[in-house]
């Protein structure tokens, strides 16, 4: 477990800067077994995302047998793979989730083409609200209605990572922005010009896209901050610094006027600190009052079924 806890602290280091800062503010018990959650997620991502597009498929399948040898007890060669079996066994985390986030990943390697605004949003729960879900139980979660928030925490974050990304993600034969948003906004069938130089005439309604996608989020952001108050101290801290890191690329695009062609958003060390720090008091503020979880009501309930297993 110790070799692994150093490729997982080495993983989040080195590919987000933003979950490395959340997961320092996470209290020591569950710090390093979140990142062994990420490190498993991020190598997965990479073993379907990182290959031709003719071995994905059988990356994927590679993948989802690795979880059935997991979940069965069976003996791991890689070491993440196994710390993640340890920390599968000890937070009791439902085999659905792993399982969603690999079909969502699946997703891509099969280059599924997004038509409609729930199509994104499925994609966006397996490979991302899982992530949430599986959060919930690492970090001790009790109150089983705060999963369906912890979801939406990470369908939130990749709606913004979609929006950050369109450009980078264009030029990867892949538009994750759903045909009919586009439609509305006078571009529908953008796919046939993927791989080529974006066409300036797609611009602005590409731009709207993004926008759209940004309000979309900001609902789940919403919900998200909802189910904080299940959680105690230092993880409500991590948690929403997380939320408040990922909700400023949103801001960062809209003073970007959301252009698609404006360069990659980024939030600087100095603004993350200073959202930490704020986080941190906003925290505080709700400890302190009346607003508790138990008041909460879920005021964004997602448009396609999904399972959300009791803790």
């Amino acid at each position: 477990m110790t070799h692994a806890i150093r490729l997982a602290r080495a993983s989040v280091a080195h590919h987000s800067k933003s979950f490395s800062l959340a997961s320092k503010l996470l209290p020591s018990f569950c710090r390093d077994t979140a990142r062994i959650v990420y490190a498993w997620c991020r190598r997965a991502d990479d073993a379907v995302d990182l290959v031709a597009a003719e071995a994905s498929a059988s990356a994927s399948k590679t993948l989802l047998g690795e979880l059935d040898d997991l979940y069965a007890g069976r003996p791991l060669s890689d070491p993440i793979v196994a710390a993640f079996g340890e920390v599968v066994a000890k937070a009791n985390i439902p085999k659905t989730y792993p399982l969603e986030l690999l079909l969502g990943m699946r997703m891509d390697a099969e280059h599924v083409r997004y038509e409609k605004w729930d199509d994104l949003l499925l994609y966006c729960y397996r490979v991302a609200g899982t992530v949430g879900l599986m959060m919930c139980h690492v970090l001790g979660v009790k109150d089983a209605r705060a999963l369906r928030n912890g979801a939406h925490l990470g369908i939130a974050m990749q709606l913004t990572n979609i929006a950050r990304d369109v450009a980078e993600d264009w030029h990867r034969g892949r538009l994750y922005l759903p045909d009919e948003v586009l439609a509305t906004y006078g571009a529908p069938g953008l796919e046939r010009y993927l791989g080529r130089a974006m066409p300036t005439f797609a611009l602005p309604a590409l731009s709207c896209g993004v926008r759209h996608l940004l309000q979309e989020a900001q609902a789940f952001y919403e919900s998200a901050d909802l189910g904080i108050g299940a959680l105690e101290g230092q993880s409500a801290w991590a948690v929403a610094t997380a939320s408040a890191v990922y909700s400023e690329i949103g801001r960062e695009l809209a003073r970007k006027s959301f252009a698609v062609d404006a360069g990659r958003a980024h939030v600087s060390k100095l603004r993350k600190v200073y959202l930490a720090a704020r986080s941190g008091l906003w925290i505080l503020k709700r400890a302190s009052s009346a607003s508790r979880f138990s008041a909460a009501r879920l005021e964004t309930p997602l448009r396609f079924p999904y399972d959300v297993l009791p803790l």
